[in-house]
């Protein structure tokens, strides 16, 4: 070798056909934990006549699952880094079945509630487990980015692909049958998992800190609740007292971490000046996507009078936006910077929810499921880049940390979609019913009406001829304008979200090279010196984070192993 000239680092190593197919195995996972935020969306009339929650039960009965899930993930993490993501992931398997089973044979609104908050912290033992695994098992950077990409359409199209499989089922059986769709998957990767899926541990993730962990989750549900109660019932002592309460807990919980040895959120990862922006804009992605589906699938059954098949089938258009924004996103990183594409996407959904917030009960439905296409392809990049970037910065070690930070902040918006722009929606729908209810409505019908759409429909259903139209009519006309009012919302959300991208992640990351210099394996795949899918610029010189050799890396896991 001549001297002076640069030292070519190896090529990291490719993944094979077992990775390939582990992928597709924590694929069922990742699809199952989002169709269950989804699938009770058409189920909605169903369960409202059956169980006859109220309209706050109803909403804790469809995010109680995110929200717990998101206020575990992080402690899930923790534990997943100490005693092996493999083994956490067969775990959460067996229990997310078991919460299944129950979920789907409650009796009342109060064990639904139940069954699906088990669901929530089952699910938030699968979760950071299937992404951090990721990290373990694919270490070409062009292929990570292929195997993040499928991940993020699978968690993406699960929460469409829900409402097709509950409309689907419910066309034959009860409303409980769309909980039973978790039964086989969880079997199935309690089966093919020890054979596919490496085991790994981190040597320093710590002990899990279980009063932080209970912190947290006070703190979320408590803030939700606030949320929840003024939207019920107007702003009051209550619901202020657990916004305030929540957010006090919460500002706790971060001094907590500070002083912490072992913190069960390592605020180090916000250091890295692409992690905090990169998952705020995900997360805002998210939350717009989230709250919009949990009205586009009421509209279209309650407002347009589909049945739950076709109202799924029509929702379908959502779930291949998502799909066709990720390979866009694949090719359009390969010419202009990650911010750059993000912002576009923004751009486009902010389009979508200008045209959504001109739709009323007479539009044609092709137009509105074409606003929701848009919509479900501009915020795909965001998603996908958003998740690479900010998992992408962490260290190796701390990958099972930083995986559920962000599946905590995904979890989090969904549930928070649900919660805020619902709550938002409902308090319009709500505004509109006041003094436009027909003469002739019994107090019961009523309160019911004011209560959810659902059970509008059903006390509509049980009215004389003339009554029972002009009762639906007018919470079929209100529902609309909470649509409308929510969508309008979301496109000034995305509209700045699209500013603070291009704004303040504009420096980071750079086109992903093609042609000659790239590694083989994967699309994206840089060379020696090339920018990474990450941003940051593969070295000549195969160096750690801390600086030593990659082949005597202090900080390296101590079991990274099949068993």
């Amino acid at each position: 070798m001549q001297r002076g000239s640069p030292v070519i680092a190896d090529a990291p190593p490719t993944a094979g056909r077992r990775e390939w197919i582990g992928l597709a195995v924590l694929a069922l996972p990742t699809l199952l934990l989002s169709m269950d935020l989804s699938v009770l969306y058409l189920a909605v009339p169903h369960l409202s006549a059956d169980l006859r929650p109220s309209g706050a039960e109803l909403l804790w009965i469809m995010d109680i699952y995110g929200f717990l899930m998101a206020g575990f993930l992080v402690m899930m993490g923790t534990l997943g880094d100490r005693i092996g993501r493999r083994r956490l992931l067969l775990f959460g398997a067996a229990a997310f079945g078991a919460a299944s089973a129950l979920a789907a044979f409650s009796s009342s609104s109060e064990m639904l509630i139940a069954t699906r908050a088990l669901l929530g912290i089952a699910g938030a033992t699968l979760a950071p487990s299937t992404l951090a695994l990721l990290r373990t098992m694919f270490h070409d950077p062009g292929q990570r980015t292929v195997a993040i990409g499928v991940w993020t359409v699978c968690f993406s199209a699960g929460s469409v692909i829900g409402p097709l499989a509950g409309g689907a089922l419910l066309a034959h059986f009860w409303w409980g049958s769309v909980f039973l769709i978790g039964v086989p998957v969880m079997l199935l990767l309690l089966v093919a998992g020890p054979l596919l899926l490496p085991e790994h541990r981190s040597g320093d993730a710590g002990r899990v800190d279980v009063l932080s962990a209970a912190m947290s989750v006070v703190a979320v549900l408590g803030v939700i609740h606030g949320i929840k109660d003024i939207a019920a019932h107007g702003p009051g002592a209550l619901g202020a007292s657990a916004i305030v309460g929540g957010l006090a807990v919460g500002a706790l919980f971060v001094h907590r971490q500070r002083r912490l040895t072992d913190p069960l959120l390592d605020l180090g990862l916000f250091s890295a000046p692409r992690f905090g922006p990169a998952l705020g804009i995900m997360g805002l992605a998210v939350l717009v996507m989230s709250g919009t589906l949990f009205f586009v699938a009421q509209y279209l059954q309650l407002v347009r009078g589909l049945s739950p098949l076709r109202a799924g089938l029509w929702m379908m258009p959502m779930a291949c936006g998502v799909v066709v924004g990720a390979a866009v996103t694949a090719q359009a990183i390969r010419r202009i910077r990650q911010p750059f594409v993000m912002g576009a996407g923004l751009l486009v959904s902010c389009g979508a929810f200008l045209l959504l917030s001109r739709m009323d009960t007479g539009s044609p439905i092709g137009l509105f499921t074409a606003g929701v296409f848009c919509m479900s392809f501009g915020v795909a990049p965001v998603m996908i880049l958003g998740l690479e970037l900010a998992v992408g910065s962490a260290p190796p070690e701390r990958a099972g940390a930083a995986s559920s930070v962000a599946e905590t902040v995904q979890e989090l918006a969904l549930g928070l979609g649900v919660a805020v722009i619902g709550s938002i929606g409902t308090a319009v729908y709500r505004g509109q019913i006041d003094g436009a209810l027909p003469r002739g409505v019994p107090a019961g019908a009523a309160r019911a009406a004011r209560d959810t759409l659902g059970g509008a429909a059903h006390a509509a259903g049980e009215l004389s001829g003339a009554t029972g139209d002009a009762l639906l009519a007018v919470t079929r006309a209100a529902f609309t304008e909470g649509l409308r009012t929510a969508a309008a919302i979301c496109a000034a959300l995305v509209a700045l979200g699209a500013l603070v991208t291009v704004t303040v992640l504009r420096n980071i990351g750079g086109p992903q090279p093609t042609g000659e210099g790239t590694v083989s394996g994967g699309p994206g795949a840089g060379g020696p010196g090339a920018p990474a899918p990450g941003g940051r610029e593969t070295p000549a010189v195969p160096t750690g984070r801390d600086g030593a050799s990659a082949t005597n890396r202090r900080d390296a896991p101590v079991a990274d192993r099949r068993e």
